[in-house]
């Protein structure tokens, strides 16, 4: 398989999952805007969701896949479905019971997430009642993600690829057509999750099935490649998810902050999430099965040319998306969100936290490309040492930033550990031989260099002053936009071209 092929499938699936999520985050903000309730359920929310990216696509999907390369590769498709077997049955048991330990013990979560909610009876209350309705999606998408495990390792990128789809649809249908039904009308949101988890899951199945690895419920203790799992995913839990750790401490230090920080936060890190997820996330699905395969196979000089090529692809398409994300702050906010309840007070407010958020988007998506390189061969010490460190220095930016950048500070916080995380495993891949640097990459990126300034030059006078976009029709807002990035995208990759780059040489075979 041509893993840019590949790379594009899932991009194009993650681009439909994300355009359904920024209609989705425009139907929340024009119904319920930026307060109290957003506020009690983007908090409600995020544990779960923070739970799915460290134990479900975070840490157990790292700990995973290598080890099911290795038994598909060289154990044969009978032991492999009984690793599946006894996998899905232990984590299907472990996350019922952490489920109903959750929605049990939920005021206390809401009191350790987001503490300054307690001064606010109403807002801890409702807080607490929407994280009960939620936690159960952490059960549901850590079985997609068990199920996105497998079919990424039988190259089946496209279909784990479309399922958030399903979680956006949901959220859009519960908001427009649940929420009059509901009091408050909030709660509309939080069945939304509850929904959206059950059909991500029903829609694996078939999929499966056709593999012929649909879980059977077959509890095994003494399994060797399940406690091999185990073991990679307990630590994997820092080394993996060091960021949404980070984004969990923002929460508790927005609570304090007023009320729309925790909101204003949410909006631009959906934005961060669009780049983020089409090439992050789509580089790091298609990678780790690959360099599990190269790290198998004892092909060192293949592993290390992988990653390169993701290096390269990262700074090529992340680079320029973080340059256009601050230059088209107020563009993209007024566009998706100012509607109905969110103000023009919040979008100067999201347009802060975006513009702090995009100093970090090409650490955020290296991490995404380098994290895979020690993981596919089972080294999970290394990482872990480095998320700590990393973690450690986003706090202590935090405590340095929010006096006076306040949920700003926050988010620049959350950039610079992102682009410290990713420059420490980089050095630690040269230092330990994993990874050399491939020839060309001055030219290359000198090249890249030239065609961002170039097309930021024609956004920056495209675009205009931040002002007008606030005074103009949504209608008119939309039909600019689409103008302006779709002129900015043409004149960056015409630079490239007229450069000497061409699509052929980024191609890849999969391993």
């Amino acid at each position: 398989m041509n893993l840019l092929k590949a790379l594009a499938t899932v991009s194009s699936m993650t681009l439909i999952s994300r355009i359904l999520g920024f209609v989705r985050d425009t139907v929340i903000a024009r119904i319920f805007g930026a307060g109290l309730f957003t506020d009690a359920f983007f908090v409600a929310f995020r544990i779960p969701n923070l739970l799915r990216r460290l134990f479900a696509e975070g840490a157990f999907s790292q700990a995973f896949v290598p080890i099911l390369a290795e038994y598909k590769n060289q154990r044969g498709s009978e032991a492999t479905k009984l690793l599946v077997d006894h996998v899905a049955s232990l984590l299907a048991l472990s996350l019922f019971a952490v489920t109903l330990l959750g929605v049990i013990i939920a005021p206390l979560i809401v009191y350790i997430s987001a503490p300054g909610f307690a001064a606010t009876p109403a807002k801890f209350d409702i807080t607490v009642d929407l994280l009960r309705i939620t936690f159960p999606y952490i059960l549901f998408i850590s079985l997609v993600a068990l199920a996105g495990g497998i079919l990424n390792t039988w190259s089946k990128f496209s279909v784990p690829a479309f399922t958030p789809v399903l979680l956006n649809l949901s959220f859009i249908g519960c908001a427009l057509w649940l929420a009059p039904y509901v009091n408050p009308p909030v709660k509309a949101l939080a069945w939304a999750v509850f929904i959206g988890g059950v059909l991500q899951l029903a829609f694996q199945f078939p999929h499966l099935a056709r593999l012929k690895m649909l879980p059977r419920f077959r509890l095994n203790f003494s399994d060797e490649g399940v406690w091999r799992i185990l073991k990679l995913m307990g630590p994997a839990v820092f080394g993996v998810s060091v960021s949404q750790l980070s984004l969990l401490i923002n929460t508790i230090f927005a609570s304090f902050l007023v009320t729309g920080s925790v909101s204003w936060l949410y909006y631009a890190d959906r934005l961060m999430e669009f780049p983020a997820g089409m090439l992050g996330v789509a580089l790091g699905t298609i990678l780790l099965p690959s360099l599990s395969r190269h790290y198998v196979d004892q092909s060192s000089e293949e592993y290390a040319k992988l990653l390169d090529w993701g290096l390269r692809l990262t700074l090529m398409l992340a680079l320029p998306a973080a340059v256009a994300l601050a230059l088209l702050a107020v563009p993209l906010i007024a566009t998706l969100f100012y509607y109905g309840a969110f103000t023009a007070n919040d979008v100067w407010m999201t347009r802060q936290a975006l513009v702090a958020y995009s100093a970090g988007l090409l650490g955020m998506i290296f991490v995404k490309v380098l994290a895979p390189g020690f993981y596919a061969r089972q080294n999970i010490k290394t990482p872990v040492k480095i998320a700590i460190v990393t973690l450690i220095a986003t706090q202590i930016m935090n405590l340095i930033f929010i006096w006076h950048l306040k949920h700003a500070g926050l988010a620049l916080a959350i950039a610079l550990g992102a682009c410290l995380n990713a420059g420490l495993l980089y050095t630690y891949l040269r230092k330990h031989g994993i990874y050399q640097l491939q020839p060309g990459w001055g030219i290359f990126a000198f090249k890249v260099g030239v065609a961002i300034y170039f097309m930021a030059a024609v956004l920056w006078v495209t675009s205009g002053g931040d002002q007008a976009w606030l005074l103009t029709s949504s209608l008119s807002r939309v039909a600019k936009l689409m103008w302006i990035v779709v002129l900015g995208a043409i004149c960056y990759f015409a630079a490239l071209w007229l450069m000497g780059f061409r699509l052929k040489d980024f191609a890849k075979r999969a391993a």
